[in-house]
């Protein structure tokens, strides 16, 4: 994270004391030199998946920061593909850097809980930015989604198993949680990053709860857990056609 690349420690600390948007804005440039970009790994095991269930004709990549989704939707997509984005620093960094030979490809900068858009699209995906979202905002995010699928039209996502209770990662994720808990009680404008908010159980439901038939996808090019389960699977949400 801190190569000559990516961001020093200073320009981390500028971004966290901002709101998320204004924090994005900021680390746009270098964002694509951080762990924070969705791993390649799981760009093909997600885009090996969806040409499975497709294929598409427009797809939506929702909160798509500086454009690795969209190589995923251009793969499965057949005629056109638009990424959403509310930080128009990692949009400016998307349309310079994103590339395609295949379906047209447009950005739009948006908040994804008022997406301006009609009933247009076959497929929805998101990679990573849930954590931005607090639980009591799913049903309305949901809402979101399904206002701009076709009938018969798909939300789809991978989702990390949580880390077993006790584990490093375990701690490590509550002590960010908390961290970030502590940071937004006394400081404004909040920066909300809760890797711990978006449990299976709550999406299911309330996925469900927006009109949407769940599935689940297990991803296992991405590896198994001690006992034997995904490490990541893909959630797939279907209206109905």
């Amino acid at each position: 994270m801190f190569s000559p690349e990516g961001p020093s420690l200073r320009e981390l600390a500028v971004q966290a004391l901002s709101s998320v948007e204004r924090g994005y804005d900021l680390l746009a440039p270098k964002f694509d030199h951080t762990p924070f970009r969705t791993p390649p790994a799981v760009l093909e095991a997600v885009g090996s998946a969806l040409r499975r269930v497709g294929p598409f004709d427009a797809g939506l990549d929702l909160c798509c920061g500086t454009g690795a989704g969209v190589g995923v939707l251009e793969r499965v997509c057949r005629e056109r593909v638009t990424g959403v984005d509310f930080s128009a620093g990692m949009l400016d960094v998307a349309r310079e850097r994103v590339r395609t030979q295949g379906p047209q490809v447009s950005w739009v900068r948006a908040d994804a809980r008022a997406l301006p858009f009609a009933p247009a699209f076959d497929l929805v995906v998101s990679f990573g930015a849930f954590g931005h979202f607090l639980p009591r905002e799913l049903p309305g995010l949901f809402a979101q989604v399904r206002s701009v699928l076709r009938p018969g039209g798909c939300f789809a996502f991978p989702l990390v198993a949580p880390p077993r209770a006790g584990s490093l990662g375990y701690w490590t994720l509550l002590g960010f949680d908390t961290v970030m808990r502590v940071r937004n009680a006394l400081w404004r404008p909040e920066f909300v990053m809760y890797y711990r908010a978006f449990r299976l159980g709550d999406v299911r439901r309330e996925l469900a709860e927006a009109g949407f038939g769940v599935e689940l996808q297990p991803l296992p090019e991405l590896g198994r857990r001690p006992d034997g389960s995904p490490r990541v699977r893909l959630v797939i949400a279907r209206l109905p056609g």
